[in-house]
């Protein structure tokens, strides 16, 4: 299946009414299940785009300030903030209960 092309989306905003546009059509019940699978496709590419829209912005420092005080940012070249990586343990408290048994 080929990649839908979502290069006329060059805005947040653009973006952000194409996927209000595709959550209505595919909350539609006369869709067909094709055609839904079509946008769910299409809107992951939109949200594709709106990561390299993200990754391609240059933040004033008062706008990186405002968005540090909402949680955690993760900076280019950094690791702060990031998901481990695969592979990568955690620290454990050790093993996690068996299926269907309760704790008591």
């Amino acid at each position: 299946m080929a990649k839908p092309d979502v290069s006329q989306y060059q805005s947040f905003d653009q973006i952000t009414r194409r996927l209000d546009d595709i959550v209505g059509a595919v909350r539609d019940r006369d869709v067909s299940l094709e055609r839904s699978l079509d946008l769910f496709d299409e809107a992951i590419a939109l949200g594709s785009k709106a990561v390299e829209l993200v990754d391609a912005t240059d933040f004033s420092p008062e706008e990186r300030a405002m968005l540090a005080d909402e949680g955690p940012t993760v900076e280019k070249g950094t690791d702060k903030g990031a998901a481990p990586q695969a592979g990568a343990t955690t620290e454990s408290k050790g093993p996690a209960p068996a299926e269907g048994a309760s704790a008591s």
